[in-house]
């Protein structure tokens, strides 16, 4: 019975439909996460009887046919890139990004990593770093005597100097932007790589045309929805139990089958 493997392929689908809401619910406090949703497609279909195929007359045709589908696959998984709040932490360190744009930072490999966690600290040499200790590029480096800094909407940083209350400016934050941010690679540690499907970055300084601006003290929050998730939950969950009973059903009629005398 092809009832089987069909509900067999709609009960899976919402497995990974299920996978996917968890993590984005998981998340829902990682700073800058964007959430992701499961799209799925339809198998491919057996022509019992093509539609348009002749019927016997000379110019009598099937109207419709008879196609019968194979069940259900996992399309893909894309990210929402909604703009998540901005949360107010009055640390000098976070920064969050208003509007397109990552963040680049230099992985242990030499390799460039994206991300739009602006939640930095300050290494031992006075570097900005993330918290995983990868430099922020283009470098900054907080010269020694530095009581405060200053990071502007533009990228600019600024700092005053003890006993020097005239501001220097040390150095410029770049933002990089993809023509399809959804091709990212997801490395975890809110870590993106360049991908072919992502396209080239193109870097330039925030709050230039197609680039989001900077905000000092704050913190992009996750954009996940926490009411929209769980009705999703709820719905995958239903849908599950139906293609569940549809097993159920099939066994039963084979079942009363192989009961024949």
């Amino acid at each position: 019975m092809r009832s089987l493997s069909i509900a067999a392929t709609g009960m899976l689908a919402q497995q990974t439909n299920v996978d996917v809401i968890s993590n984005n619910i998981a998340n829902m406090n990682t700073a800058a996460f964007k959430r992701q949703r499961a799209e799925f497609q339809d198998l491919l279909y057996q022509e019992v009887s093509r539609p348009g195929s002749a019927s016997g007359g000379a110019d009598a045709k099937i109207p419709s046919g008879i196609q019968i589908g194979a069940g259900v696959k996992t399309g893909g998984v894309y990210r929402i890139l909604e703009q998540g709040a901005l949360t107010q932490t009055s640390n000098p360190q976070d920064v969050a990004i208003q509007g397109k744009g990552y963040f680049q930072v230099t992985l242990p490999s030499g390799e460039t990593g994206y991300t739009r966690d602006g939640s930095f600290q300050i290494s031992d040499q006075g570097e900005l770093v993330t918290q995983d200790g990868y430099a922020v590029q283009p470098g900054i480096t907080l010269p020694q005597g530095a009581v405060n800094f200053n990071i502007s909407k533009t990228g600019e940083v600024q700092v005053t100097l003890s006993g020097n209350p005239t501001p220097q400016t040390i150095g410029q934050i770049q933002l990089a932007s993809f023509i399809n941010e959804s091709g990212l690679e997801a490395k975890g540690g809110n870590l993106f790589l360049e991908t072919n499907a992502s396209g080239k970055p193109t870097a330039a300084n925030p709050g230039e045309p197609g680039f989001g601006t900077l905000s000092q003290g704050f913190i992009e929050a996750s954009n996940v929805n926490p009411v929209s998730e769980i009705t999703a939950l709820i719905s995958a969950q239903r849908a599950y139990e139906m293609n569940s009973r549809v097993v159920k059903t099939a066994d039963e009629m084979l079942s009363t089958t192989a009961q024949m005398r």
